[in-house]
């Protein structure tokens, strides 16, 4: 039976309980643990805050479009190779020094239970979910240059996170624990708020709350704000003096906010056209 983990969130990583939840409940099952949400409701720091809060290492792998199954198991460095052979400057006929292992290959090898993120997995081809499943079902690989199968001691708590941008395929998703990070309610983002500016007077936190979830009603905008936003735009405007008074009839430092060019014309159209009646 492996040893229970319990994530309670961090001081500086609100977890709602549903979330908690649900990360327990991957780690108990030992299953990855599949987020998705808005850009900006915390699927990246999830992971981090897991790593904290269970007080384990924290294996990062940031996919790209140009990502392969194998980039996070390992790396046969063959340029390394060729260039001693030219040179002269290491033992070619030790294979092992050129097998570079990846986040996955790393987590594996270690004695110790690791947290691993693998960080928006959608980015990548359509079959690199697919081509992990092995991995993640057994927690062991092959490395055929060496002849070498590395095994997980103690599997790794696995957090992927997607955008949505792609289906993932089926056979996939099935050996995942999934959950979708909803956007956070008035209250509960004012808890984050006071995280990261704990000194700003409640009176602005409240006017600034009720302008951002305005600005997220207006159908118009496409691109809606996210708390990132939010937070940086609170910080802008301690930093520029703003009143909360003037919050009721302006909103300053917009680009902060609206990362569009489409979405500030589309509202200042709006509000243009509301200032007639």
């Amino acid at each position: 039976m492996p040893e229970r983990l319990q994530f309670k969130g961090t001081r500086n990583y609100i977890a709602s309980p549903e979330l908690q939840e649900i990360v327990n409940v991957a780690c108990d099952l030992e299953r990855p643990l599949l987020i998705r949400g808005e850009p900006g409701t915390g699927k990246t720091v999830l992971a981090k805050a897991v790593a904290e809060s269970l007080g384990l290492p924290l294996l990062t792998w940031h996919v790209k479009s140009t990502s392969k199954a194998q980039d996070g198991l390992y790396v046969y460095d063959t340029v390394q190779r060729l260039n001693d052979s030219r040179f002269g400057t290491g033992d070619v006929h030790d294979i092992k020094r050129y097998i570079k292992l990846g986040p996955l290959g790393k987590a594996f090898q270690s004695p110790d239970r690791s947290v691993v993120l693998i960080d928006e997995i959608d980015k990548a081809d359509l079959e690199f979910p697919n081509d992990l499943l092995h991995e993640l079902d057994m927690m062991s690989f092959y490395i055929p240059e060496t002849g070498e199968t590395i095994t997980a001691a103690k599997r790794p708590v696995v957090i992927i996170s997607s955008n949505a941008e792609k289906e993932l395929p089926d056979a996939f998703l099935r050996r995942c624990i999934f959950h979708y990070i909803s956007f956070p309610e008035a209250e509960e983002m004012r808890r984050i708020l006071k995280v990261h500016h704990p000194n700003v007077e409640e009176k602005l936190i409240g006017q600034c709350l009720v302008r951002f979830y305005w600005l997220r009603d207006q159908s118009e905008i496409r691109k809606k704000p996210s708390t990132s936003e939010l937070v940086d735009w609170i910080g802008a405007l301690v930093r520029g003096g703003i009143d909360p008074k003037q919050l009721e009839k302006d909103l300053p430092f917009l680009g902060v906010l609206l990362k569009k060019e489409s979405d500030l014309q589309a509202l200042r159209q709006n509000q243009r056209r509301n200032s007639r009646f």
